[in-house]
């Protein structure tokens, strides 16, 4: 009901952030779920179907190759599982995953409590059912996803349900409300897609998002990873993506939700889910498992799939007509047609390589959108008008053609696209010859020519406009190296060159160019005065639509041991990180003491360049500040020491260590120059993501976890500076721990414009 949900997801974030570890996450969280499922259970006890709660409070461990690849631990992280089934059982199960922790300083009421407020309603609606399921489902609410994928890793390779769920669906968010997008589905198994089309009530999906997320392109990952590579399971995954400014942010907060939004995701997510648990495919998903599936949808209306390889059949059969339509005009006995093709070709490709290196250099979002046209003006002034016009077309066809055949031959489903700008201009154009021919760029032909585009070009725009919608926000959190004015002046460029290619067929036909030239060049000069002006500031606090600045600020004390074991410096700072390019441009200004003069320098030496990184994105953020500030004294002090040092009989050093800390720690592993892991306590055993030299293990905690015990083997290569160089950072999340003076006056002196995220810290280093 939409009153539940609401009141679910209040309930839920009106506690403030929850990190893992925290009491806010560990206890009221999870005392609330439990409360309500309670409730569900005792409402649906007369039913014909049956609900069984399970808390589990999994250890574990395993290597990924996220952010370059690292090693997480967790121990005794929360799991919430309920199945609901039959009342004579089920032997195979259905999953759906959300997450109930969030980062620290936000409240995370999009990532991820809405996703289990819908589940809530969800599991309600389906256990009063009159009729008994055909399968089972399992609601699992997990406490450590953003802890990179911790609790879901605990369920999928521990949970003894877990071996009889045949496929999942993960709600996740990349953003704050909106529709949610299926980005994700697979691998293989094209029933769930089949699944998703036919009972999804307000579909919105495309294979252009999947393919572009499994790209990597995007710094981001959900716990479809986990049980696709972990579970062997196939899955859909879901996610909101308006808004994504606001993502992990202060401004995460349930009023931002609209109430349609989680209304439509839950007619979405019951609507699959009863699908699913009453179809024949998951008994036997394996038989059903081979092939991809091309699929997109039309403005969220209805969504088109079909079997890749039945798109392989129609891609080919599409260029195969395109050439087809080029060889005729090409053979003709009298012209010079291929000549000018491969002209006007050479022309075109020409000016859009000006035109994106002119964009590149610039590195401005606006300054060389219409480029590329005037070019071709120029360059084809004083040829027929008509001739130009049909030239200009076959050009487009051919390159829209090239893409088609290039993707397709990749084995993208997402060849789709070019095959939908191919067929349909092509198409319209044949249906149109007579007309053209006859009267040339009339109403008539104008009218219908731009209707028999519509399809193409309108579900183009579309997917552009997922596109920006996604990468834009993403941009302002992608680390210091990325320059996000040179992407998305790309990303514009090449929006326009593709979306002008058969529009710019009308240019050719008009009967004057002079004021059309006019027109494009007064827009492109107005935007780059504009642009040089700094009129397009990137930051708002806008209550109705914040963009804030992204700026990390840890109270650390560094402390460094050498071999024998003594303190050989210590000192103690504000760390401060800019999650964007801009760096601190902007920040400096208003407070004076963040300049270049405290910039840090990677003192390569030590582990991870000697700073309290709680993720390995050393790679991401090169540019950070450190403001001298009094020592920090949190008052549960992390504490490590050797348990034991001894020498193998295959001649390699054992050391076990011992840790007692907070909830967040980072372990790194620096072997000197000589040495080398060869094997360890985490994961496999076999130590994984060499980086650059140094491995990162990550580690988290739910309640009463005991000390943390690993040990690593290393050979010796018995030089002068020692073995290995080792470090801890202890990280402080929630709590009376987590803030200090001076990081509160700090944060008051910040722009309203501003997101600072804060926390106290530590940085241990030894030599072994």
């Amino acid at each position: 009901t939409r009153l539940g949900k609401g009141k679910h997801l209040e309930r839920i974030t009106s506690v403030g952030p929850r990190p893992t570890g925290s009491p806010e996450n560990e206890v009221l969280t999870v005392n609330f779920l439990l409360e309500q499922i309670e409730h569900i259970k005792a409402d649906s006890a007369s039913g014909p179907n049956s609900v069984t709660v399970d808390v589990q409070r999994p250890t574990g461990s395993f290597s990924i190759d996220f952010l370059g690849g690292f090693t997480s631990y967790y121990d005794r992280v929360s799991n919430i599982a309920v199945r609901l089934e039959p009342k004579a059982g089920a032997q195979h199960l259905m999953l759906a995953n959300c997450h109930f922790d969030s980062v620290a300083n936000s409240p995370g009421a999009s990532d991820d409590a809405v996703s289990c407020a819908v589940m809530l309603e969800v599991l309600h609606s389906l256990a009063n059912l009159s009729t008994p399921l055909r399968h089972g489902v399992v609601f699992l609410f997990n406490g450590a996803e953003e802890n990179v994928l911790q609790a879901s890793h605990g369920f999928i390779t521990q949970h003894p349900w877990a071996k009889q769920v045949r496929a999942f669906i993960n709600l996740e968010a990349a953003g704050v409300g909106g529709k949610e997008v299926v980005f994700q589905t697979g691998p293989e198994n094209p029933w769930l897609v089949q699944a998703y089309v036919h009972a999804a009530k307000h579909p919105f999906a495309s294979v252009v998002g999947q393919e572009v997320f499994q790209s990597g392109v995007i710094p981001s990952d959900t716990d479809f990873r986990i049980y696709r590579d972990f579970g062997n399971i196939p899955g859909i995954d879901l996610a909101f993506i308006e808004n994504g400014f606001l993502y992990h942010t202060k401004y995460d907060t349930s009023d931002r939700i609209l109430t349609d939004s989680i209304q439509r995701a839950g007619d979405n997510i019951l609507a699959v889910l009863k699908h699913l648990v009453m179809s024949e495919e998951l008994a036997d998903s394996s038989e059903y498992r081979h092939g991809n599936m091309v699929f997109f949808d039309l403005l969220g209306m209805v969504v088109v799939a079909y079997p890749a390889r039945v798109g392989t059949i129609i891609n080919y059969m599409t260029a195969m007509a395109t050439f087809l339509y080029l060889f005729k005009k090409c053979s003709h006995p009298r012209g010079r047609y291929m000549k000018e093709l491969a002209y006007a070709t050479a022309v075109v490709i020409l000016s859009w390589l000006v035109t994106l290196l002119t964009v590149l250099i610039i590195a401005l979002v606006r300054r060389g959108l219409f480029l590329a046209d005037l070019v071709c003006l120029f360059l084809l002034q004083g040829v027929r008008r008509l001739e130009v016009g049909e030239l200009y077309f076959d050009v487009s066809l051919l390159l829209w053609c090239g893409a088609l055949v290039y993707l397709t031959a990749n084995g993208l489903c997402s060849a789709y696209v070019p095959m939908l700008m191919v067929a349909f201009p092509l198409t319209t154009k044949l249906l149109l010859a007579r007309e053209f021919k006859l009267r040339g760029a009339s109403i008539k032909y104008s009218v219908l020519y731009q209707l028999g585009l519509a399809l193409p070009y309108v579900h183009f725009m579309f997917l552009i406009w997922v596109v920006f919608e996604i990468f834009t926000p993403i941009l302002g959190r992608s680390g210091t190296e990325i320059p996000p004015d040179v992407v998305l002046a790309t990303l514009v460029t090449l929006t326009t060159l593709f979306l002008s290619s058969f529009f710019l067929h009308f240019i050719y036909l008009a009967r004057s160019t002079k004021w059309l030239l006019a027109g494009l060049g007064t827009v492109f000069t107005v935007f780059l005065v504009l642009v040089l002006c700094g009129m397009f500031f990137p930051y708002t606090a806008d209550p109705s639509g914040p963009r804030p600045k992204r700026v990390f600020l840890q109270h650390t004390t560094r402390t460094f041991h050498g071999l024998d074991g003594q303190v050989k410096s210590r000192d103690s700072g504000l760390w401060i990180n800019s999650f964007d390019y801009t760096g601190m441009q902007h920040i400096t200004p208003i407070i004076p003491e963040i300049n270049d003069t405290i910039r840090t320098s990677c003192q390569e030496d030590r582990p991870f360049c000697g700073y309290p990184w709680f993720l390995p994105v050393k790679f991401l953020v090169k540019k950070n500040w450190y403001l001298p500030a009094p020592e920090v004294f949190p008052k549960s002090p992390i504490e490590f020491q050797v348990l034991s040092k001894e020498q193998t009989k295959w001649g390699t050093v054992k050391i076990t260590f011992e840790v007692k800390g907070p909830s967040h720690m980072s372990l790194y592993l620096r072997p000197h120059q000589g040495a080398s892991l060869s094997s360890w306590s985490f994961g496999d055993g076999v130590p994984q993501y060499h980086l650059a030299g140094e491995y990162f293990i990550f580690y988290s905690h739910g309640l009463d976890a005991p000390a943390w015990n690993f040990w690593f083997e290393i050979q010796d290569p018995s030089g002068p500076e020692g073995m290995i160089s080792v470090a801890i950072s202890s990280h402080y999340f929630f709590g009376e721990d987590q803030r200090t003076v001076q990081l509160e006056d700090m944060l008051q002196r910040f722009p309203k414009w501003a997101f600072p995220s804060s926390w106290v810290s530590t940085y241990h280093m030894y030599r072994y």
